[in-house]
């Protein structure tokens, strides 16, 4: 991979991250309903998650998964299905918060931001197909192709971690500005929309 092709790929591939999706959804529902620490521990989850399907790609699961259809059917509903249980959960939690009153825990365990994070990530058949359709048209046969993955890989990451960490920013600066209990409930609403939405987003996808 060449220079010029290396930079086509960085701004193609930015490009498309910045397009919002079920990952985006997720990180700005974590930052809104939990707060920062949640957000930045579900965008790990999303990299490893990422870096996983990235490999996945490459052993050829991508193209079984465009050969079958019911494989890629199975995989994309256990991602929806896990989306939507997401989802419900943060809009009950929101409700049972509101109407006892309660304030969320100031210390929560990050496990759960990061399993939401990796499993969005891994369940999205669609992104297995796409990475495998995509990084085909940077490769160059003729030279390493250790040192070419190397650096589709490097680059990838960066640049996912760059655009979530963006989205979650600016989530977690919405959150702050409205910094009463009462809003942080609110958000966990708002938070449960995201990832219904989310999953709607991945229900509609072929």
């Amino acid at each position: 991979m060449n220079v010029d092709a290396w930079l086509t790929f960085v701004v193609s591939y930015t490009v498309l991250s910045l397009v919002p999706g079920p990952s985006v959804l997720m990180v700005v529902s974590q930052a809104l309903a939990n707060g920062p620490r949640a957000a930045f521990v579900s965008i790990l989850g999303e990299l490893v998650g990422g870096l996983v399907i990235i490999t996945l790609s490459l052993f050829g699961v991508g193209a079984i998964l465009a050969a079958s259809s019911i494989g890629f059917q199975v995989i994309k509903w256990v991602g929806v299905t896990y989306m939507a249980f997401l989802g419900f959960s943060k809009i009950l939690s929101a409700h049972t918060s509101e109407a006892t009153g309660n304030k969320e825990p100031a210390a929560q365990n990050a496990m759960p931001s990061f399993h939401a994070g990796f499993l969005t990530a891994l369940f999205n058949p669609k992104a297995i197909v796409f990475y495998l359709a995509f990084l085909s048209q940077f490769l160059d046969s003729t030279r390493s192709l250790f040192r070419q993955l190397t650096v589709v890989v490097l680059s990838s990451t960066v640049i996912v971690a760059s655009v979530l960490s963006g989205y979650g920013l600016l989530a977690v600066q919405a959150r702050r500005v409205f910094s009463s209990d009462k809003a942080h409930q609110r958000f966990g609403y708002v938070g449960g929309g995201c990832l219904l939405g989310g999953s709607a987003f991945m229900a509609a996808t072929r």
